[in-house]
């Protein structure tokens, strides 16, 4: 009796788990009007790591009151604060010679090529095989989503 009733906890606190990592999608924001500040530890008292440029796509891991900590595409983590950042969506290339094309198909016509480390405004958050960016000269189109990080 009594290790029925600790399978039937074990068992509901498992469900419980995998319900809130089904939950917690991916969450990708982007640092606001102004550059950011990342830190060490969830308070300004903590040690500076970095200095986050504006438009900067970063993974929100963890909420933790006004700070939030997060993951830029190198893998690091680092905290801020969550006013620093804004639900505005960019991503940055991640292999050489990424192409932005007119369609979502690789044989449409090539509009640009993208280095690696540009920063891309997406246009359509819908993750598929292909999504849709612009770049701030206003050139927009597709491009494949494993070329890109932030989405």
């Amino acid at each position: 009796m009594r290790t029925n009733r600790i399978r039937q906890r074990l068992i509901a606190g498992s469900l419980l788990l995998l319900a809130s990592c089904a939950a917690a999608a991916f969450d990708f924001k982007t640092v606001g009007a102004h550059s950011a500040v990342l830190y060490d530890a969830p308070s300004a008292k903590g040690g500076k790591l970095f200095i986050a440029p504006s438009g900067m796509p970063v993974e929100v891991m963890l909420s933790y009151g006004d700070w939030v900590k997060v993951r830029d595409a190198a893998g690091d983590l680092a905290w801020t604060e969550a006013r620093n950042l804004s639900a505005r969506r960019n991503v940055i290339v991640r292999v050489a010679g990424a192409k932005v094309r007119a369609a979502p198909e690789d044989n449409a016509a090539v509009l640009m090529t993208a280095d690696k480390n540009v920063l891309l405004e997406l246009v359509d958050p819908e993750a598929g095989p292909w999504v849709r960016v612009r770049h701030r000269d206003g050139i927009g189109g597709y491009v494949r989503a494993s070329d890109v990080w932030g989405i």
